[in-house]
């Protein structure tokens, strides 16, 4: 068998032990984020129902999972939640909750019971953060949410994430001087995803939602600007981590927007997540990461182990090369365990 062959017989290798999946318990978003489209199905959502979850479990179990994301559409829209997180918990594993922060103050206390951590969504300072949102008072329930979760814990820990776009890119030290206000532990920034069929775009995106979220070349210009401002004058904040990327890791957002202009070779992508996690939807599709397609669904697929070791995955990952894949090569997120 020659290197390559071996190799490909490597990638498409059976997966005993997933560490990571992201469970999206509800479809449906309480936001109308601009980046985003899934807001937009809202009323065709769907949750994870309780028999799929404690099937979920025992596939979670076998699996080796040790954590468990929840994301969405806001995962605190799912009406039964807090019985699927006690679920979880029966297993050894970490919970990390993705919210957009409107919902925390009214489940403060579930949420510290049953999630380990919770990362927020924070797209800039107040007035930005709200236009972003398109929630007239995103910021303020955000704040309010944060001090019920720190009431109920002092140290609970609460970080947050902003997605650098057209409508924000200016306003980046304002949102970590902002994430500070708010008493977030951290503050960690990506790229907007401006080509993937993710969050509700069967489609893709044209041309103006593109230009409405992405740069252009001299705002490409001015991001640089600001990153560079922003290392020498918030040094101690890398230093510490609060800002969680490093000012060369955060350089990649604006390589990701030049190559969207194809004034620039994509960034170069370092990622295992399609042998090391997965993705749960509401309607039980599985993928191998949130930008790829579809590789089974639970139930009439199988279960979660038969879906990542069946045909389709194994010859996906076999195959998968992500320094030429169109969709790697423009991802702006990745995953390195």
């Amino acid at each position: 068998m020659g290197d390559f062959a071996i190799a490909r017989a490597w990638r498409g290798r059976r997966l005993s032990r997933v560490p990571v999946v992201t469970l999206m318990p509800h479809s449906r978003c309480n936001c109308r984020c601009v980046m985003c489209d899934i807001w937009k199905a809202n009323r065709n959502g769907s949750s994870l129902d309780p028999a799929t979850v404690d099937r979920l479990v025992a596939d979670l179990q076998s699996l080796g999972v040790r954590w468990v994301v929840l994301s969405g559409g806001e995962a605190l829209l799912h009406p039964n939640l807090w019985a699927l997180c006690a679920a979880l918990k029966t297993l050894p594993l970490k919970i990390t909750l993705l919210s957009s922060g409107l919902l925390l103050e009214r489940h403060a206390a579930a949420i510290v019971t049953w999630c380990d951590e919770v990362i927020v969504s924070l797209d800039g300072p107040e007035a930005t953060h709200n236009r972003i949102r398109g929630i007239k008072d995103a910021y303020a329930s955000l704040a309010a949410g944060v001090d019920a979760l720190r009431q109920q814990r002092a140290s609970y820990p609460v970080a947050g994430r902003c997605v650098v776009q057209r409508g924000n890119f200016l306003d980046l030290p304002a949102t970590v001087d902002a994430a500070k206000a708010l008493g977030l532990d951290s503050i960690s920034f990506l790229g907007a995803d401006l080509s993937s069929t993710a969050f509700n775009r069967p489609q893709g995106w044209e041309g103006p939602r593109v230009e409405d979220v992405g740069l252009d070349a001299d705002q490409c210009d001015a991001l640089d600007a600001i990153l560079g401002a922003l290392a020498a004058n918030h040094a101690g904040d890398f230093a510490s981590r609060f800002i969680q990327e490093s000012p060369a890791r955060l350089s990649r957002i604006v390589a990701h927007y030049r190559a969207a202009l194809g004034l620039a070779p994509p960034p170069p992508v370092r990622c295992n997540a399609p042998w090391i996690s997965t993705v749960v939807e509401a309607n039980g599709t599985v993928r191998p990461c949130f930008f790829h397609e579809p590789i089974g669904t639970l139930g009439s697929d199988g279960t979660l182990p038969e879906i990542l070791n069946g045909p389709a995955a194994r010859a996906f990952r076999a195959g998968l090369d992500m320094h030429s894949d169109p969709t790697c090569r423009r991802c702006v997120c990745s995953l390195k365990l």
